[in-house]
Protein backbone atom coordinates (compact mmCIF):
# COMPACT_ATOMS: atom_id res chain seq x y z
CA UNK A 1 0.00 0.00 0.00
CA UNK A 2 1.32 3.66 -1.24
CA UNK A 3 -0.18 6.57 0.52
CA UNK A 4 -0.82 9.66 -1.44
CA UNK A 5 -0.02 7.34 -4.76
CA UNK A 6 -2.01 9.75 -7.29
CA UNK A 7 1.03 11.43 -8.65
CA UNK A 8 4.58 12.70 -7.61
CA UNK A 9 6.87 10.63 -5.51
CA UNK A 10 3.99 8.16 -4.58
CA UNK A 11 3.13 7.69 -8.21
CA UNK A 12 6.87 6.90 -9.30
CA UNK A 13 6.78 4.49 -5.86
CA UNK A 14 3.25 2.58 -7.38
CA UNK A 15 4.88 1.64 -10.78
CA UNK A 16 8.17 0.81 -9.39
CA UNK A 17 6.83 -2.02 -7.03
CA UNK A 18 4.29 -3.15 -9.90
CA UNK A 19 7.53 -3.62 -12.00
CA UNK A 20 9.40 -5.84 -8.90
CA UNK A 21 5.47 -7.59 -8.72
CA UNK A 22 3.82 -6.23 -6.04
CA UNK A 23 -0.09 -6.22 -6.21
CA UNK A 24 -0.41 -2.56 -5.36
CA UNK A 25 -2.91 -0.17 -3.44
CA UNK A 26 -2.96 3.05 -4.95
CA UNK A 27 -4.04 5.51 -2.05
CA UNK A 28 -5.55 9.33 -3.03
CA UNK A 29 -7.07 11.74 -1.58
CA UNK A 30 -8.77 13.15 -4.37
CA UNK A 31 -7.59 12.72 -7.39
CA UNK A 32 -9.44 10.13 -8.50
CA UNK A 33 -8.61 10.25 -12.76
CA UNK A 34 -4.67 10.70 -11.66
CA UNK A 35 -5.22 7.38 -9.43
CA UNK A 36 -7.17 5.37 -11.92
CA UNK A 37 -4.39 6.73 -14.34
CA UNK A 38 -1.52 5.25 -12.34
CA UNK A 39 -3.57 1.79 -11.75
CA UNK A 40 -4.62 1.61 -15.91
CA UNK A 41 -0.66 1.93 -16.69
CA UNK A 42 0.52 -0.79 -14.06
CA UNK A 43 -2.17 -2.61 -15.28
CA UNK A 44 -1.31 -2.46 -19.17
CA UNK A 45 2.30 -3.55 -17.88
CA UNK A 46 0.82 -6.97 -16.76
CA UNK A 47 0.68 -5.57 -13.14
CA UNK A 48 -1.99 -5.90 -10.59
CA UNK A 49 -3.41 -2.29 -8.83
CA UNK A 50 -6.49 -1.12 -7.28
CA UNK A 51 -7.24 2.59 -6.76
CA UNK A 52 -8.92 3.03 -3.07
CA UNK A 53 -10.13 6.76 -1.63
CA UNK A 54 -9.20 7.36 1.86
CA UNK A 55 -8.31 10.67 3.29
CA UNK A 56 -5.54 9.59 5.99
CA UNK A 57 -6.73 12.26 8.42
CA UNK A 58 -9.83 11.02 8.92
CA UNK A 59 -9.87 7.63 10.96
CA UNK A 60 -12.56 6.12 9.43
CA UNK A 61 -11.42 6.45 5.80
CA UNK A 62 -8.13 4.93 6.65
CA UNK A 63 -9.61 2.01 8.50
CA UNK A 64 -11.81 1.18 4.83
CA UNK A 65 -8.88 1.94 2.70
CA UNK A 66 -7.30 -1.72 4.89
CA UNK A 67 -10.03 -3.16 4.61
CA UNK A 68 -10.97 -3.12 1.16
CA UNK A 69 -6.97 -3.82 0.67
CA UNK A 70 -7.30 -6.62 2.48
CA UNK A 71 -10.06 -7.76 0.57
CA UNK A 72 -8.94 -7.50 -2.96
CA UNK A 73 -5.18 -8.08 -2.60
CA UNK A 74 -4.88 -9.73 0.44
CA UNK A 75 -1.61 -9.86 3.15
CA UNK A 76 -0.08 -6.72 3.58
CA UNK A 77 3.56 -6.80 3.21
CA UNK A 78 4.94 -3.09 2.82
CA UNK A 79 3.07 -0.04 3.83
CA UNK A 80 4.75 2.95 2.15
CA UNK A 81 3.49 6.29 3.70
CA UNK A 82 3.52 9.23 1.89
CA UNK A 83 0.86 11.11 2.10
CA UNK A 84 2.03 14.72 2.75
CA UNK A 85 0.67 18.43 2.48
CA UNK A 86 3.52 21.27 2.93
CA UNK A 87 0.76 24.19 2.23
CA UNK A 88 -0.19 26.71 3.35
CA UNK A 89 3.20 28.66 2.99
CA UNK A 90 3.57 30.89 5.78
CA UNK A 91 5.38 32.75 8.61
CA UNK A 92 5.09 31.24 11.64
CA UNK A 93 3.36 34.07 13.19
CA UNK A 94 0.61 34.21 10.56
CA UNK A 95 0.16 30.36 10.63
CA UNK A 96 -3.59 29.95 11.09
CA UNK A 97 -4.11 27.66 13.92
CA UNK A 98 -6.99 24.92 11.86
CA UNK A 99 -3.95 25.10 9.21
CA UNK A 100 -1.45 23.91 11.57
CA UNK A 101 -3.86 21.05 13.03
CA UNK A 102 -4.43 20.19 9.41
CA UNK A 103 -1.32 19.62 8.40
CA UNK A 104 0.20 17.81 11.42
CA UNK A 105 -3.00 15.56 11.38
CA UNK A 106 -2.41 14.21 7.84
CA UNK A 107 1.64 14.28 8.05
CA UNK A 108 1.54 12.51 11.74
CA UNK A 109 -1.40 11.57 12.68
CA UNK A 110 -2.55 10.23 9.54
CA UNK A 111 0.95 8.55 9.15
CA UNK A 112 0.62 6.71 12.62
CA UNK A 113 -2.52 5.28 12.36
CA UNK A 114 -1.88 4.29 9.19
CA UNK A 115 1.22 2.51 10.95
CA UNK A 116 -0.66 0.93 13.65
CA UNK A 117 -3.21 -0.85 10.93
CA UNK A 118 0.15 -1.90 8.86
CA UNK A 119 1.77 -3.61 12.35
CA UNK A 120 -1.12 -5.40 13.36
CA UNK A 121 -1.42 -7.13 9.85
CA UNK A 122 2.44 -7.65 10.01
CA UNK A 123 3.83 -8.43 13.13
CA UNK A 124 4.72 -11.88 14.12
CA UNK A 125 3.10 -11.51 17.56
CA UNK A 126 0.09 -11.33 16.06
CA UNK A 127 0.28 -13.92 13.37
CA UNK A 128 1.85 -12.00 10.62
CA UNK A 129 4.69 -12.74 8.18
CA UNK A 130 6.63 -9.72 8.85
CA UNK A 131 7.08 -6.77 6.83
CA UNK A 132 8.31 -3.14 6.36
CA UNK A 133 7.15 0.62 6.77
CA UNK A 134 8.89 3.36 4.91
CA UNK A 135 7.84 6.53 5.77
CA UNK A 136 8.55 9.73 3.21
CA UNK A 137 10.27 12.36 5.14
CA UNK A 138 11.89 15.40 4.00
CA UNK A 139 15.45 17.40 3.95
CA UNK A 140 12.82 20.17 5.30
CA UNK A 141 13.18 18.64 9.15
CA UNK A 142 16.87 19.16 8.81
CA UNK A 143 16.64 22.75 7.09
CA UNK A 144 13.80 24.18 9.09
CA UNK A 145 11.90 26.02 6.24
CA UNK A 146 12.35 29.57 7.56
CA UNK A 147 9.95 32.07 6.25
CA UNK A 148 7.37 29.59 4.91
CA UNK A 149 7.30 26.25 5.67
CA UNK A 150 8.81 25.43 9.43
CA UNK A 151 5.07 23.95 10.58
CA UNK A 152 6.12 21.04 7.69
CA UNK A 153 10.07 21.02 8.58
CA UNK A 154 8.44 20.40 12.48
CA UNK A 155 6.01 17.45 10.76
CA UNK A 156 8.59 15.91 9.24
CA UNK A 157 10.83 16.07 12.16
CA UNK A 158 8.00 14.57 13.86
CA UNK A 159 7.68 11.97 11.48
CA UNK A 160 12.08 10.98 11.78
CA UNK A 161 11.55 10.31 15.73
CA UNK A 162 8.53 8.23 14.57
CA UNK A 163 10.41 6.11 12.34
CA UNK A 164 13.65 6.14 15.20
CA UNK A 165 11.19 4.90 17.87
CA UNK A 166 9.04 2.58 16.04
CA UNK A 167 11.62 0.71 14.49
CA UNK A 168 12.91 -0.14 17.36
CA UNK A 169 9.11 -1.52 18.95
CA UNK A 170 8.93 -3.46 15.77
CA UNK A 171 12.10 -4.55 14.95
CA UNK A 172 11.46 -8.43 17.21
CA UNK A 173 8.38 -8.78 15.30
CA UNK A 174 9.50 -9.16 11.92
CA UNK A 175 8.72 -5.17 10.91
CA UNK A 176 11.24 -3.02 9.47
CA UNK A 177 11.17 0.53 9.66
CA UNK A 178 12.86 2.99 8.12
CA UNK A 179 12.76 6.56 6.40
CA UNK A 180 13.63 8.35 2.91
CA UNK A 181 13.92 12.03 3.30
CA UNK A 182 14.24 13.71 -0.40
CA UNK A 183 15.81 16.97 -1.32
CA UNK A 184 13.91 19.42 -3.95
CA UNK A 185 12.44 16.97 -6.22
CA UNK A 186 10.65 17.42 -9.87
CA UNK A 187 6.50 17.42 -8.41
CA UNK A 188 3.94 19.48 -7.75
CA UNK A 189 4.47 20.16 -4.34
CA UNK A 190 7.38 22.30 -4.16
CA UNK A 191 6.96 26.15 -5.81
CA UNK A 192 8.56 25.78 -9.80
CA UNK A 193 10.12 29.04 -9.02
CA UNK A 194 11.69 28.04 -6.09
CA UNK A 195 13.17 24.01 -8.15
CA UNK A 196 14.90 26.77 -10.73
CA UNK A 197 16.35 29.07 -8.08
CA UNK A 198 17.68 26.30 -6.18
CA UNK A 199 18.87 23.64 -8.80
CA UNK A 200 22.13 25.55 -9.18
CA UNK A 201 22.80 25.53 -5.63
CA UNK A 202 22.93 21.90 -5.31
CA UNK A 203 26.44 19.93 -5.49
CA UNK A 204 24.99 17.66 -8.55
CA UNK A 205 23.67 20.57 -10.22
CA UNK A 206 20.26 19.50 -10.49
CA UNK A 207 16.68 18.84 -9.42
CA UNK A 208 15.72 15.32 -8.53
CA UNK A 209 13.01 13.24 -10.22
CA UNK A 210 10.29 10.80 -8.49
CA UNK A 211 12.00 7.90 -9.42
CA UNK A 212 15.25 8.11 -7.98
CA UNK A 213 13.08 8.74 -4.59
CA UNK A 214 11.39 5.56 -5.52
CA UNK A 215 14.54 3.48 -5.98
CA UNK A 216 15.70 4.20 -2.65
CA UNK A 217 11.81 3.23 -1.20
CA UNK A 218 12.22 0.24 -3.10
CA UNK A 219 15.45 -0.91 -1.98
CA UNK A 220 14.53 -0.52 1.40
CA UNK A 221 11.50 -2.49 1.01
CA UNK A 222 13.49 -5.69 -0.56
CA UNK A 223 15.75 -8.80 0.90
CA UNK A 224 18.81 -6.49 -0.28
CA UNK A 225 17.98 -4.27 2.64
CA UNK A 226 17.15 -7.42 5.30
CA UNK A 227 19.55 -5.97 7.93
CA UNK A 228 18.38 -2.20 7.77
CA UNK A 229 15.90 -0.75 10.17
CA UNK A 230 15.97 2.90 12.08
CA UNK A 231 17.62 4.48 8.80
CA UNK A 232 16.92 7.55 7.44
CA UNK A 233 18.23 7.58 3.80
CA UNK A 234 18.82 11.33 2.33
CA UNK A 235 18.23 11.54 -1.39
CA UNK A 236 19.21 15.06 -2.33
CA UNK A 237 22.20 15.08 -4.92
CA UNK A 238 24.48 15.79 -2.65
CA UNK A 239 23.00 18.00 -0.02
CA UNK A 240 22.97 18.02 3.34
Amino acid sequence: MITGASRGIGAACASSFAAAGYAVCVNYQAAQQAAEDVVGSIRSNGGKAIAVQGDVSVPEQVDALFKRCDQELGTLDILVNNAGISSPRSRVEDLPLDALHHIININVIGLIHCSQHAIRRMSTHRGGRGGAIINISSGSAYIGNPHEGVHYAVSKGAVNSFTIGLSQEVASEGIRVNTVSPGLTRTDMPNPAKLEEMAPRIPMGRIGEAQEIAEAVLWLASEQASYVAGANIRVAGGRP
